[in-house]
């Protein structure tokens, strides 16, 4: 009887030049990440330089994610035909150059043409390092282990971003948080092509142009409707933009399902784990960004901290994060079997969402722990996942498989600030005293700044009603998200557990050639 693993390629184990080559990776991931977060504090100094409009604000910090998430899937299936090198070095130009050019931005339109540059760069940047760990790390060991790195520095970078534009519009001007990207982007660009290998699918077919527009028109409107859902209720609106980009994303599933060269080849989802994979990684994602929503304002509105002592607080939820995802890549080696580490990732994430659930009007070491608790939690299952969905998929595929868990990152931090934000919404509404002013009634920040105009008493009883209404809600909103984590742990549990112990076996493509060299021949 024939073995049937015999025929399978032994993995090669990374030495020190893929290891050194993964740091160089983290350079782009970490400013990708930042890039979320650095206009926190730059704002205020681009509105009085700038004078944009409130709509040309908002442009200004959303243009940036809703680029990257139209763009992640045609960004991953083009890397896999053209290259993942230099796919990266390319969008490392384009991120570089936008980076300077919004630095220098002199008007609203020019920075948020910028920004939106910056997500082009982003789209390219995001699938292409994974897809290169997926090409470089074959032994599933170190795989893990790095695509645990990975997880950490995502999650990192997006702390990070917050703080670092605290300090440098401190002391500089609002568009040092932009230059910032340059060191590190010349930094690639020098090294990329000694030290990262080129990889690229040797019989990708043609590229579906139609895929293209079908990709963003399914991505785009959803992704828009969900994040403004939470502020402004279930505006029809919203749900139009919602329910368009559904019947898009049939319209490109469908255009995937018929297709001669697909942009996301279906048999991805027939490997085994893949789409487990997918849809628990974007249930996570849902628990990451649903805190993130509320224990913000927290930090900033109900303890009265100043922004950047309320982006350093929020540091130290960072600090057990750097060790989940490499003990939680250990106990898979150790035997313990992903589906029981997925699933116990997901309980303590549930088990931080129902300590903020404890939380008072002065909780702060409460809320830090729980944001700590919940975050190990997520990226230990996010990297598990990762490494799941990356080790099941063929390497030449590998770019379309890290774009399609990058989408749906994005799609469940959407559906989070929709759905938890509007639980928080609706309690926060109902608990401010009914005749307070119409701003007092829409948001923490807007009650705040009727109670300093209101005199003595009065405005100190509406500010506390509002910083109790605001904390009820989060605790109601976190309620909702140990329920749905502790589903999702559920889901893993019968999920994974199907799957059995061979995903942590190498795949059958784990050491198949594609084309790959040091010099990119």
């Amino acid at each position: 009887m024939t073995n049937p693993t015999a025929s399978r390629p032994a993995p090669t184990r990374a030495g020190r030049r893929e290891w050194t080559a993964l740091g160089v990776l983290m350079l782009p991931l970490l400013l990708v990440s930042m890039d979320v977060s650095v206009l926190y504090f730059a704002i205020p100094e681009i509105s009085a330089d700038l004078a944009p409009s409130g709509t040309q604000q908002l442009w200004i910090f959303d243009i940036y994610g809703f680029v990257l998430a139209g763009l992640l899937m045609t960004m991953g299936s083009l890397g896999d035909r053209i290259g993942r090198r230099r796919l990266l070095l390319v969008g490392a130009v384009a991120f570089g150059a936008a980076s300077l050019l919004a630095a220098y931005a002199d008007s609203a339109e020019t920075l948020i043409a910028a920004r939106a540059v910056l997500g082009i760069g982003g789209a390219t940047l995001m699938p292409s390092t994974m897809a290169l760990i997926r090409t470089m790390f074959t032994d599933p060991a170190q795989r893990a282990k790095a695509i645990g790195l990975w997880s950490g520095v995502m999650t990192a970078g997006i702390a990070l971003g917050s703080v670092m534009s605290g300090v440098l519009v401190e002391h500089f001007w609002w568009g040092s948080v932009f230059l910032v990207n340059l060191p590190a982007m010349v930094l690639l660009l020098v090294l990329g092509p000694v030290l990262l290998p080129e990889a690229k699918n040797p019989s990708p077919g043609r590229f579906d142009l139609l895929s293209v527009p079908l990709s963003m028109a399914a991505v785009l409107p959803v992704v828009y409707g969900l994040k403004e859902l939470p502020s402004e209720g279930w505006n029809v609106r919203y749900v139009v933009s919602v329910t368009v980009g559904l019947l898009f994303a049939a319209l490109f599933v469908h255009r995937q399902r018929t297709a001669a060269s697909p942009m996301i080849s279906p048999a991805l989802f027939r490997g085994r784990g893949f789409t487990p994979a997918v849809v628990l990684n974007t249930m996570s994602a849902f628990g990451m960004m649903g805190s993130a929503y509320f224990t913000t304002q927290y930090l900033q509105s109900v303890l009265d901290r100043s922004a950047l002592e309320a982006a350093l607080w929020s540091l130290l939820p960072s600090l057990p994060i750097g060790a989940a995802a490499p003990a939680a890549a250990l106990l898979v080696r150790r035997g313990a079997g992903r589906a029981h580490v997925v699933t116990g990732g997901f309980l303590v994430a549930a088990g931080g969402y129902g300590l903020l659930a404890l939380a008072g009007t002065d909780s702060l070491w409460l809320v830090l722990a729980a944001c700590g608790v919940m975050a190990s939690g997520i990226v230990a299952v996010m990297s598990l996942l990762t490494d799941l969905a990356l080790g099941t998929a063929p390497v030449e595929k590998a770019g379309a498989a890290s774009s399609l868990l990058e989408t749906g990152t994005e799609f469940g931090g959407a559906l989070s600030m929709a759905v938890l934000g509007s639980i928080g919404t609706a309690v926060y509404r109902h608990g401010v005293p009914a005749d307070a002013a119409a701003p007092a009634r829409e948001t923490l920040g807007g009650a705040l700044a009727v109670a300093a105009e209101l005199p003595g008493r009065a405005g100190d009883a509406l500010a506390a009603a509002a910083r109790e209404a605001f904390t009820d809600g989060m605790r109601a909103a976190a309620l909702a998200g140990a329920v749905l984590l502790a589903g999702a742990a559920a889901l893993a549990s019968a999920g994974l557990r199907r799957i059995g112990a061979r995903e942590d076996a190498p795949t059958e493509n784990a050491g198949r050639a594609d084309r790959v060299s040091p010099s990119g021949v």
